[in-house]
């Protein structure tokens, strides 16, 4: 009998025939379903931390920043390949340090969380001039390499800072394409090596030209690069009026272009940088007013995340062949700066065929600029110029881990048991019709014949629902449907086994790339890697819009291998939490980041390895916006809110309890006001009612008085955890 014959009575009418009202009725819809049809548990016995690093590709996105640890926890090697094993820091102790409470020596952070590891910041940096200085020696290369950092990747004050103070023994620069990016990175390489290019990109007005002009003159290696033709105008006219003289670069718009997002800017109808037309009028205005000698740098870009060597080659090959034309014609060149577009491995495919991965490491990339520079500067004889890139996505991404929770999960429950009473006054309930379609459904189920079975499944729920509209069966009978056709589906094989996962989040805050533009990032559990995952999930976030959420992965997946939530995880039952990190994000997330249903920006902790007994040590942690906050994002005043909203409890709460209640109501707005916006739960809060009336607060020192002087006694809130906005 086939195998899911043991779903219906045999009793039922004989296979073929199925007859409207026909009381032969099975006594249970599902007598004798073998349990493994429906779960099946996870077999730890045999899994290992090393197949979860093959399972999530640690190792190839990831190295050699990221690896597993013997406890199944992710663990950062901050130095690369130069960390010693007591180096490594388990990221999940840092969650534990962050979010634990004061009392228990935690730092009281709430999540979501970012964590920057400034040291694998240092060793990216390193290793991108390591890269160049090999090139350079290789291939006998007769200048040098000077990399900038391009500010618009992540404008956070640290990570600028950082990048100057490890740059500054190689002479490593800033890139501005803004004002205020523009004024930051001269404040920051006031302290930098004074040798450093501050490179100035973007369109650029009469002000933006006046403070890179005052930035020579403030002695820093500042160069001004026109985006436009009409911008030399402003730049003679203002250099002139202030006795500076400029150094000066064009955007060239060069032919070679990649195809994909990330080569949309490049090419002949990019949205920036000059033509050769427009270059040589340039070349004769500066010429014609004596100023050629002002002229020292060619820019370009083909685009970020340029997949191939191959590809680079060509569009350095054009750019030195304009480079060598420049000085022909007189221009004191000395920079030839390649832009930005040296990739990142997101899902460790190591192909060139996808827009997430790239196909060559960093010594690849340099030995590709330096050797085409090289050969056409040779056959030029032009003499070999110093080589610039903006290099932002490369440095910065593996620096940044963005941790959240994983709060419940969409887990489907089985249909209740029915006595044969209850299944008897269900088949009564239903329409000639639907009757017809249970009994060809069960006859199709001891025939196997499970496509008829799907068939007479949906066509039973069909007129379910039609008979629920009509209002003639009620919502019990509908579940009751509902949850024996899943029985079905489940039984074959053929429901939709992924769950949601609902997530302590915002993907428009947090991952607005995944949003914008469909970029996949590597999302992992940074724990309990030592158990295999038996769950494949997606990620929903907290936002009331339905694009909120994370459906497509590394790999191409559309789920993702997740662990069955220990107690529904953080939420109800008080379990155990579960922790997801997305990692390489450390580039463009938190600058394109908005405030969608005004949640704002994680905690950021700043984590660097000691020699402490956990390897790390907390360096710095803010945490992230409050309501109050987020509200004056959008001109609202939260001060007055709060007085409008505290006069309106007074109103309300007069008469009761002497005015406690008011002031407690008062008290809470407050806390609301000065706390993230992002979910935790009731008991890590200590929330506590007051007087029954529906109030909650913060039983913190500062409200003790308030909860003595209470009328009634503070009762708990309830054995199962709820979760709120309110502040861990």
């Amino acid at each position: 009998m086939p195998a899911l014959a043991c779903c219906v009575d045999a009793a039922v009418a004989p296979p073929g025939h199925a007859f409207a009202g026909d009381s032969s009725l099975p006594a249970s819809p599902f007598p004798g379903l073998p349990p493994a049809t429906i779960t099946t548990a996870a077999d730890n016995s045999h899994w290992s931390p090393s197949l979860s690093s093959d399972l999530y590709r640690i190792d190839a996105w990831g190295g050699p920043y990221f690896t597993v640890n013997s406890s199944g926890n992710v663990a950062v090697r901050p130095h690369g390949t130069a960390t010693l094993p007591h180096q490594e820091i388990d990221l999940l102790k840092i969650v534990k340090k962050v979010s634990d409470s004061k009392p228990e020596c935690g730092l009281g952070l709430q999540l979501p969380l970012i964590v920057r590891l400034p040291d694998v910041l240092k060793d990216r940096l390193e290793s991108l001039q390591g890269a160049f200085d090999l090139a350079i020696r290789s291939h006998d290369y007769g200048s040098h390499y000077q990399g900038v950092y391009p500010v618009k990747c992540n404008q956070d004050r640290f990570v600028v800072e950082d990048i100057v103070k490890f740059g500054s023994p190689f002479r490593f620069g800033l890139e501005a394409g803004s004002k205020p990016e523009l004024l930051l990175a001269m404040s920051c390489l006031c302290k930098g090596n004074p040798d450093a290019l501050l490179i100035c990109n973007g369109f650029k007005d009469l002000e933006y030209i006046s403070l890179a002009l005052f930035a020579r003159k403030l002695a820093l290696n500042t160069v001004i690069v026109l985006e436009q033709e009409e911008e030399l105008d402003l730049v003679v006219d203002f250099s002139q009026k202030l006795g500076v003289r400029p150094v000066i670069g064009v955007r060239a718009k060069l032919k070679t272009k990649h195809s994909g997002h990330f080569g949309s800017t490049s090419g002949e109808k990019g949205k920036f940088g000059l033509t050769t037309t427009q270059i040589l009028r340039v070349v004769k205005k500066l010429d014609k007013l004596g100023m050629l000698d002002c002229f020292q740098l060619l820019h370009f870009h083909i685009g970020s995340q340029i997949p191939s060597t191959a590809l680079l080659a060509d569009g350095v090959s054009e750019a030195s062949q304009i480079y060598c034309e420049l000085v022909r014609l007189g221009a004191h060149m000395k920079v030839i700066d390649i832009g930005g577009g040296l990739g990142i491995d997101y899902d460790g495919s190591k192909s060139s065929d996808s827009e997430i991965s790239v196909s060559y490491g960093l010594e690849e990339y340099a030995s590709a600029v330096v050797r085409t520079v090289r050969n056409v500067c040779e056959r030029r004889s032009v003499k070999h110029p110093v080589i610039c890139s903006e290099s932002g996505r490369a440095l910065v991404s593996h620096h940044s881990v963005l941790i959240f929770e994983a709060i419940s999960s969409s887990a489907c429950d089985d249909a209740p048991p029915m006595s044969a009473f209850e299944h008897q006054y269900f088949i009564e309930g239903l329409t000639e019709e639907a009757r017809a379609d249970y009994l060809n459904l069960s006859a199709a189920a001891i025939r196997g014949e499970y496509e008829a079975c799907l068939t007479y499944a949906d066509l039973l729920k069909q007129r379910s629902v039609e008979q629920f509209k009509e209002g003639s069966v009620g919502i019990e009978q509908l579940a009751t449907v509902d949850g024996f056709c899943d029985m079905f589906s489940k039984a074959i094989g053929a429901s939709d086994a992924v769950r949601t996962y609902h997530v302590n989040l915002s993907v428009f805050t947090s991952i607005p790339d995944f949003w914008g533009i469909g970029q996949t990032f590597p999302i992992v559990p940074i724990h309990r890697l030592d158990q295999r995952p038996a769950v494949r999930g997606v990620l929903s976030d907290l936002t009331c819009d339905s694009d909120g959420k994370i459906d497509k992965f590394i790999g191409g997946g559309s789920s993702l291998p997740l662990h069955e939530l220990e107690g529904n995880g953080g939420n109800n039952g008080g379990g155990q939490k579960y922790y997801l990190g997305m990692f390489l994000g450390g580039a463009y997330q938190e600058a394109l980041g908005g405030v969608h249903n005004l949640f704002g920006g994680p905690s950021i902790v700043r984590v660097s390895q000691s020699d402490g007994p956990h390897s790390f040590a907390v360096t710095g942690a803010v945490s992230g916006p409050s309501c109050g906050d987020v509200l004056r994002v959008m001109q609202h005043e939260p001060e007055l809110m709060f007085e409008t909203l505290k006069h309106r409890a007074e109103e309300c709460g007069q008469g009761d309890d002497g005015g406690m209640a008011s002031a407690a109501v008062a008290t809470s707005l407050a806390r609301s006001f000065h706390n993230m916006p992002y979910l935790v739960s009731a008991s890590s809060c200590s929330l506590t009612a007051m007087n029954n009336h529906g109030f909650y607060y913060c039983s913190e020192d500062d409200y003790d008085d308030i909860v003595a002087d209470s009328a009634g006694a503070a009762a708990p809130v309830g054995e199962e955890e709820q979760w709120s906005y309110c502040c861990a």
